[in-house]
């Protein structure tokens, strides 16, 4: 498998700055031909480097309620589940789980205020909330000389240059070693055979 390189990373920057860019224009900026381009996005793509084209919107342009920063304090031990409580809300733009226990999450409050936002989370594992509010926010995603950091299908291991990658039943797979990718198949086919 082959890792990220300094093309790649220009890629991903310019994206990073409009992800609208067309694929022309970046290929002038990197010096190869736009099916390259695509074909690295691709690549990218598969690996879960880049998972989607998003918009970046201005929530500042938009009336919707009150933006906040609210912290919680979580007890040890439930913070995925609170976290999993808030995933995917309306109103929710970031949400961060920390190490020491905290959920931290960037959100628009409508007319039913925190209590709103946190219906449906089981109070009882928050041991404290901290509401701020929010004058101005910005988000600026930096890709720096990040190397990829791709875990094996098959064993958890870090993926290098030296790992495999294969496309099984229309899904691509990733692996450490040759053994995995093949323990991998092997138990894949045996599961197709049981079914």
């Amino acid at each position: 498998m082959r890792d990220l390189d300094d093309t790649d990373r220009t890629i991903i920057r310019l994206l990073l700055e409009n992800s609208r860019r067309p694929y022309s224009e970046i290929a002038d900026h990197v010096d190869l031909s736009p099916p390259a381009v695509a074909d690295r996005i691709s690549r990218l793509e598969d690996l879960g480097v880049i998972e989607g084209f998003t918009l970046d919107l201005d929530s500042s342009m938009l009336r919707e309620g009150v933006a906040v920063l609210v912290d919680l304090s979580v007890v040890p031990g439930r913070t995925e589940a609170v976290a999993e409580g808030l995933r995917g809300r309306e109103r929710i733009e970031h949400l961060y789980v920390t190490a020491d226990a905290r959920v931290v999450v960037h959100a628009t409050l409508g007319p039913d205020g925190v209590d709103g936002l946190l219906d449906g989370v089981d109070t009882d594992h928050l041991r404290e909330i901290d509401v701020s509010l929010l004058s101005d926010a910005s988000w600026t995603p930096r890709i720096g000389e990040a190397q990829l950091a791709v875990d094996c299908d098959e064993c958890g291991n870090a993926v290098t240059s030296e790992g495999e990658s294969a496309v099984i039943d229309d899904t691509q797979y990733h692996f450490c070693c040759g053994s995995c990718l093949a323990n991998f198949e092997e138990r894949f086919e045996r599961l197709q055979e049981g079914t």
